[in-house]
């Protein structure tokens, strides 16, 4: 279930991206589409989510801590899409989103003891 966690929020990223980069180019059917797969793929995440959570949650508070940043990651994701979309200013979930991203890798790749480093 790890690996298509990964996956999942390495999608979610990249969608991200393509999102924002057809709403640059003023592709708006294109950005769309692209918006509407990225919260489907939320959707995986947190199903994802919840079952790494159900698995590790004998771990203690630093798994409740990273559950709690995923959503964060989310929700930053959601509003640089969703603020860039009404052409308002996107630099403060910008800072959040990235802020939020590496609190949450550094959480599960190197706090947590289910990451890469023991």
């Amino acid at each position: 279930m790890t690996h298509l966690h990964i996956t999942s929020w390495v999608l979610a990223l990249i969608l991200l991206g393509l999102t924002l980069m057809f709403m640059n180019k003023g592709n708006a059917k294109a950005s769309k589409i692209t918006h509407m797969i990225m919260r489907l793929d939320y959707l995986l995440i947190l199903y994802t989510g919840g079952d790494l959570f159900a698995a590790y949650s004998s771990y203690g508070p630093g798994v409740i801590i990273k559950l709690l940043t995923g959503l964060w990651v989310i929700a930053a994701m959601e509003m640089v899409a969703v603020k860039k979309k009404k052409g308002k200013s996107t630099g403060i979930w910008a800072i959040q989103l990235a802020v939020a991203l590496l609190l949450a890798i550094f959480l599960g790749f190197v706090v947590l003891p289910m990451g890469i480093l023991p």
